[in-house]
């Protein structure tokens, strides 16, 4: 769908309606659904962001084009908000690992360090000990 809006600010119900060709009641079926979540003013009417205006967008493009219905639309704009979520933490993860990789890439460039940490082989005193060789006879007499 191609995007209807002019400039940047808040729209009154009216105005969003009238620029989507639809009817206020469906904007306010659609908050009823919190399919849209519009700010209030300080008199208590709907002011609709641009914000809610891509979210509407998306709304009309799944009702109008391909034919879903409100508990659809609701069902894939959760989806959709999951995944969002899901690719923040995706990100932040990334962000750690690649964080983390550096710290020990150039940890291994200063002397004597690396990605795996080395142990330094210990050289421990040696005890001789003399051995006294002792002959044990069996019960026949006979050395073994």
């Amino acid at each position: 769908m191609v995007t209807k809006r002019k400039s940047k600010g808040a729209y009154m119900i009216s105005s969003v309606a009238e620029m989507y060709e639809i009817h206020p009641q469906t904007l306010r079926l659609y908050e009823r659904e919190g399919l849209l979540r519009p700010s209030r003013s300080e008199g208590n009417t709907r002011l609709y962001t641009d914000e809610d205006l891509e979210r509407l967008e998306f709304i009309l493009n799944l009702a109008r084009d391909l034919g879903v219905n409100i508990a659809g639309i609701a069902i894939v704009l959760q989806m959709r908000e999951r995944m969002e979520e899901m690719n923040r933490q995706m990100q932040g993860f990334v962000d750690y690992v690649r964080k983390e990789m550096l710290s020990r890439m150039q940890q291994q460039q200063e002397p004597g360090t690396g990605l795996v940490p080395m142990r330094r082989p210990m050289v421990a005193p040696v005890k001789v000990v003399s051995v006294k060789t002792v002959s044990v006879r069996t019960t026949k007499g006979k050395k073994k």
